[in-house]
């Protein structure tokens, strides 16, 4: 009896520790908004087609920060199902104050409003703390017919989050073949057991990170391990892949191929739409504007329409579609006026995130299209009704993607945008009257991935882009924007911007003597932070190149006391270089280049790099010294 009461009162205080923050160790509350104090994945292959994941999850919120790291959220739709769902809620002093049950969850349609329709919801947990800090212990059983995703081992998943424990689990037939990739496991506290029909990981304390400005993408920083079958099911098709040759196959054959059905009316319209034209190349400029011109992208997402396209005859009736189906679309239209092009697969988005190279799986979260041309490969984003033809940056650019072939899939990387190639050119002019105000016109090219930051501005309404461009030089007090012209020039693929504007008290006036800063259009005016330990490496995602020429008209009463220094500086991150000409007594010429560079480089060049940005910000404010005459 006294063992038993022993062993009982054991078990109390072992979940006693587990739900109040009194028991988690100092160095993992340091910088932490929340602390996962346990947390095991068990996943169970019952077959290729037949998967349960168990998980249970015990996190102490520490402040209001840490409320988004709860993640107590569980999709479903017709092959998946919730068999469990639960969570507890537990004072700081471990008394459980709250349980919350599956019909007690929120539930919600997995996908935006703009969606045509979708058999995917999620239920989730909407939970006001009434206090910090509190613990929540989160379990949920899922079943599915779907194995094409199997979870990652992600024991961090954000910042300012640290783990005291975590397990993942996964177990399965001995025929079945497991592929997995370790990523970033060094210098973990982790066991690891693998024998046949068994897979698992459990890691022990790992420390909370915090954000750091340039630093490489945060799943590219933390530990994972990627998991996938070599035979799995999605929505009821069957796959067997070993590699991205054999995925390419699967994805054409099983979800492509039979969606090419366009009426035999559409494929003679665009044989005569094209049929003048000299080359393969001006064939898909054109057709790629009919796609833009008679569709409109709205996301499908129902059952496997989750990977597989819409039929093109349903797009050419409806015209509208998702990535997929207007994709596809679009290559549909291509074959029929005989161009050959791709289907591709892609992480889509502002941070450059590619495919893994060396493992192939259920990955991307976005499809484009490819076309060859010779040694070139032309990507076109089909979504859009704005993006030019064969223009790319800051969405699929640099990155490797999966080309979908009839022969199978090959990993290719898509075009990378050179600093020299995303280039904003400023050509102006700005005259000073007497009393210190100026008045500035100027025209600024912009191309590139400079280009594509101001796609957007050709169809602004005049009051947005009046506030664009004030907070644009937002260091200039009180100016008044006068005329905005934005002209998309799409066959060169470059944005021209014709702005004027005026500004009282652009200048300094002291006694006789006025003082103004010569980089009245271009200023560099945030350096990156500072750190006084940095831990990730520096990454520069993307390049650019900024050349400036302005015409400044001085005020007549007055003339040059004092200009600053021509200047050059070169670093491994970039050049900077200004030179101011002297024209005639009031006309001066201010020319600057300023280019960064794109890479990645050892945290101790950090340091290096932001006394770059800090020396090129003290110039862009060099002043102009006049006096009275």
């Amino acid at each position: 009896m006294n063992l038993i009461l022993l062993f009982t009162t054991s078990v109390v205080f072992s979940q006693e520790d587990l739900y109040t923050s009194f028991t988690i160790p100092e160095d993992l509350k340091q910088n932490a908004n929340a602390v996962i104090r346990y947390s095991s994945v068990n996943i169970e292959l019952k077959s290729w087609d037949n998967m349960e994941v168990t998980e249970k999850r015990v996190i102490t919120v520490l402040n209001e920060g840490g409320n988004r790291n709860i993640d107590a959220y569980v999709g479903y739709d017709n092959t998946t199902k919730i068999k469990d769902l639960e969570v507890l809620v537990f004072n700081n002093f471990g008394q459980e104050i709250k349980k919350i049950r599956k019909n007690d969850f929120k539930d919600v349609s997995a996908v935006s409003g703009g969606t045509l329709y979708s058999d995917s919801r999620v239920k989730y947990l909407e939970y006001t703390p009434i206090s910090y800090p509190y613990t929540i212990a989160y379990t949920s059983v899922v079943s599915t017919s779907n194995t094409a995703f199997i979870q990652s081992f992600m024991p961090l998943d954000s910042y300012y989050l640290s783990v005291e424990k975590s397990r993942y689990t996964i177990t399965h037939p001995k025929h079945l073949i497991i592929r997995k990739k370790e990523k970033h496991l060094q210098g973990l506290n982790i066991e690891k057991e693998e024998s046949p029909g068994k897979l698992s990981y459990i890691v022990k304390n790992i420390k909370p990170i915090k954000p750091e400005s340039y630093s490489p993408l945060f799943r590219n920083i933390v530990p994972r391990v990627l998991v996938a079958l070599n035979e799995f099911s999605l929505e009821g098709v069957a796959s067997k892949v070993e590699n991205w040759n054999d995925f390419g196959k699967w994805m054409y054959h099983d979800l492509i191929k039979d969606t090419h059905d366009l009426p035999e009316s559409t494929i003679t319209m665009i044989q005569n739409l094209v049929k003048d034209e000299p080359t393969d190349i001006d064939k898909a400029k054109k057709i790629y504007k009919y796609v833009q011109d008679k569709t409109r992208y709205i996301s499908v997402q129902v059952g496997i329409g989750g990977w597989k396209p819409f039929n093109a005859s349903e797009v050419d009736k409806l015209g509208y579609g998702d990535c997929k189906a207007l994709t596809n679309y679009t290559m549909s239209l291509l074959n029929a006026a005989g161009v050959k092009s791709n289907y591709c697969v892609v992480y889509g988005g502002d941070d450059i995130m590619s495919l893994e190279e060396d493992f192939a799986s259920m990955q991307g979260n976005h499809v484009f299209l490819n076309v060859p041309n010779g040694d070139e490969n032309i990507w076109l984003e089909c979504t859009s009704q704005k993006v030019p033809f064969g223009f790319i940056a800051d969405f699929t650019d640099d990155r490797d993607v999966l080309v979908v072939t009839p022969e199978g899939g090959t990993i290719i990387h898509t075009k990378k945008y050179n600093p020299d190639e995303s280039l904003q050119t400023i050509k102006g002019f700005f005259s000073i009257d007497n009393d210190g105000s100026i008045n500035v016109k100027t025209t600024i090219s912009s191309k590139g991935l400079q280009y594509s930051d101001k796609l957007r501005l050709d169809s602004e309404t005049e009051r947005d882009l009046d506030s664009h461009y004030k907070e644009r030089w937002d260091y200039i007090n009180s100016i008044s924007i006068n005329e905005m012209h934005i002209n998309n020039d799409k066959n060169n693929i470059e944005i021209i911007e014709d702005i004027s504007f005026s500004a009282n008290s652009f200048t300094k006036i002291i006694g006789n003597r006025m003082l103004f800063t010569i980089n009245a259009l271009n200023r560099l005016t945030d350096i990156p932070d500072r750190y006084r330990k940095r831990n990730a490496p520096l990454k520069i995602e993307r390049g650019f190149k900024d050349v400036d020429e302005v015409e400044i008209k001085l005020p007549v009463s007055y003339k040059v006391e004092a200009l600053p220094k021509d200047q050059s500086i070169e670093t491994k991150f970039g050049n900077y270089k200004t030179k101011i000409e002297v024209k005639d007594e009031v006309t001066l010429i201010y020319k600057r280049e300023f280019t960064v560079n794109d890479g990645e480089f050892p945290k101790e060049d950090y340091t290096k790099f932001r006394e770059f940005c800090k020396a090129v910000l003290k110039q862009d404010n060099s002043k102009v010294a006049l006096i009275k005459k």
